[in-house]
């Protein structure tokens, strides 16, 4: 028996575990996992410990990453669109888009020209639609390149989520206008950065498919904890035992009752596992 069997952390990458805005600003590398936060990471499922991620990244672009972190159980990708068993490499849970959301977006995409838009898939494939700027730093960041479609209807099914991509006062607007247009109830709306705003199935979220995957692994829900710096961790927050950001976070984190940390350069994780260290 290990001191931390039957608990559960899940945190999210960008930013959180690994701060990675310098790399999306410059096209540059991703930084390596720090070595104190690997120590950490590796006493906590040495103990008996569950750790994964929960991104929002597509699994392709999450993918490269997973090999190098040490992750013992299955993680939330797309934003919450699926729950993924990174060494059975298959889908557990899956909440998807369908023609109508495409529709919708392309709608969308039609009455603001200048925004961008990645599609995400549950396969290796991320398609485009009115790339910009944006679409292509995010390329950088994730060295993938996407296909560009000519429209959204185009694009073929099965669709994990929709990734919007322009200035953050645009697409404010932009999310204004699906709400305006009886569609904001149909789906989860969420930024996941101040460019970025994520298109998934209502219900779709991370905190939903933490609680999924919290059951599937059979943890009580008083041992799941998780850490994010984003609005789009603000569901996963607020479904744990207890939610930590880092110091980095947005506004919004850092008022939600998250149990502030380090900076997520300066090893937020190994922080987040001295305190549940003391805790068991």
């Amino acid at each position: 028996m290990g001191k931390f069997d039957g608990v559960l952390l899940a945190t999210d990458f960008d930013n959180t575990l690994i701060y990675t805005e310098e790399a999306l600003r410059t096209g540059g590398t991703v930084p390596e996992l720090s070595r104190r936060n690997r120590e950490a990471l590796e006493y906590f499922t040495a103990g008996g410990g569950r750790f994964t991620i929960a991104t929002g990244r597509a699994l392709p672009a999450f993918l490269p990453y997973a090999a190098l972190l040490p992750i013992n159980a299955p993680g939330i990708v797309c934003n919450g669109a699926g729950i993924y068993d990174f060494r059975a490499e298959k889908y557990l849970e899956l909440a998807l888009l369908d023609e109508t959301a495409l529709r919708r977006g392309q709608a969308l995409l039609e009455a603001f020209p200048s925004v961008g838009c990645e599609i995400y898939h549950t396969d290796n494939v991320i398609h485009s639609v009115q790339p910009n700027e944006i679409t292509r730093q995010h390329e950088h960041l994730t060295h993938l390149v996407t296909e560009e479609m000519a429209s959204l209807p185009e694009v073929p099914l099965p669709v994990a989520k929709l990734l919007f991509e322009e200035d953050h006062a645009v697409l404010e607007v932009a999310k204004a206008f699906l709400e305006r247009m009886g569609w904001g109830q149909d789906y989860e709306l969420i930024f996941s950065g101040r460019c970025l705003l994520e298109m998934t199935r209502k219900g779709a979220n991370k905190g939903g498919m933490l609680v999924r995957l919290a059951a599937l692994l059979g943890v009580a829900p008083e041992n799941v904890y998780c850490a994010g710096d984003e609005a789009n961790d603000l569901s996963m927050l607020q479904a744990a035992a207890e939610g930590f950001a880092p110091a980095n976070c947005i506004e919004a984190v850092r008022t939600s009752g998250a149990t502030l940390v380090a900076d997520a350069r300066q090893d937020a994780a190994a922080e987040i596992i001295s305190i549940l260290d003391r805790r068991y």
